[in-house]
């Protein structure tokens, strides 16, 4: 039971890690149903780690845009254009890098519940609508166009998604649109700011969980893996469906099932559920 319930954590994770619904918030929900048999302190390292499986399946659909080195030896070794992008995804990193270390536990100590998580997934909701209601002219049409400027202002939308149910790539996409880049712009630059930020804050998870002198059974290390492999084949999935369906259509849809989400759990919570 404990690996058919990690598979459905991983199928979780897989798909709201990338739409923009929030993946910690659904996951904090989840608990509340699947009651995994682990520590609290496991739970928390492990809702994080997971992302790993999410991360590498970025890094195999866009290897080829995000490798800074040529294969053709006729050409230069170097690609000008990468190593430029990932100083950007390095400047846009930075303030999270920053904070979600002097904010990481006072965070998860209070603000780690279900009614938090709904009053963000309806709060930004409601940003989707009205942002995707007032049309704005694209300014930025590629993730070469994105300045330094822009990509710290990113970085900074991305912090606020250190509160759960905010969503990592709903935040930095809202954060995107407002500075006038296109959906696949807005999109494709969140997958990508995704691997340092979720590499560091899974790393930093599992020395924390170390430094507290826990250790991993042989079980929880196979829940982690299996968790991660799930992850990785349904962001693999997710990952092309939003790419395909930025394309022709817009957010709004993501806001109105923030809100009818949001607004479910707190009705759930007010019955007594």
């Amino acid at each position: 039971m404990d690996i058919i319930k990690t598979i459905l954590y991983g199928v979780i994770e897989g798909i709201t890690e990338w739409l923009p619904i929030s993946s910690t918030g659904h996951l904090i929900l989840a608990e509340k149903f699947l009651n995994m048999p682990f520590s609290e302190a496991f739970l928390e390292m492990f809702r994080v780690v997971i992302q790993l499986g999410a991360i590498l399946a970025v890094v195999v659909l866009y290897f080829p845009k995000l490798w800074p080195f040529c294969a053709d030896r006729k050409q230069h070794y170097i690609k000008p254009a990468t190593w430029t992008m990932w100083f950007k995804i390095l400047v846009a990193t930075l303030p999270a890098m920053v904070l979600g270390l002097l904010l990481d536990d006072w965070l998860e100590e209070r603000l780690y519940n279900y009614i938090v998580v709904a009053a963000m997934l309806i709060l930004y909701g409601v940003f989707f609508l009205v942002i995707e209601n007032k049309k704005r002219p694209v300014r930025v049409s590629s993730i070469d166009q994105l300045s330094y400027k822009d990509a710290l202002i990113i970085g900074f939308w991305q912090v606020l998604a250190m509160i759960p149910g905010t969503s990592r790539s709903g935040a930095t996409i809202v954060g995107g649109l407002l500075l006038g880049a296109s959906r696949p712009v807005a999109a494709q630059f969140t997958f990508f700011l995704a691997i340092p930020v979720m590499f560091g804050a899974s790393l930093l998870k599992v020395v924390k969980y170390l430094m507290e002198g826990l250790t991993f059974t042989s079980h929880e290390l196979t829940v982690l893996a299996v968790g991660c492999v799930t992850a990785f084949l349904v962001s693999v999935a997710a990952i092309r469906f939003l790419v395909n369906f930025v394309k022709k259509h817009d957010f709004k849809v993501f806001g109105w099932y923030r809100i009818a989400l949001g607004v479910v759990v707190l009705a759930a919570a007010a019955f007594g559920f």
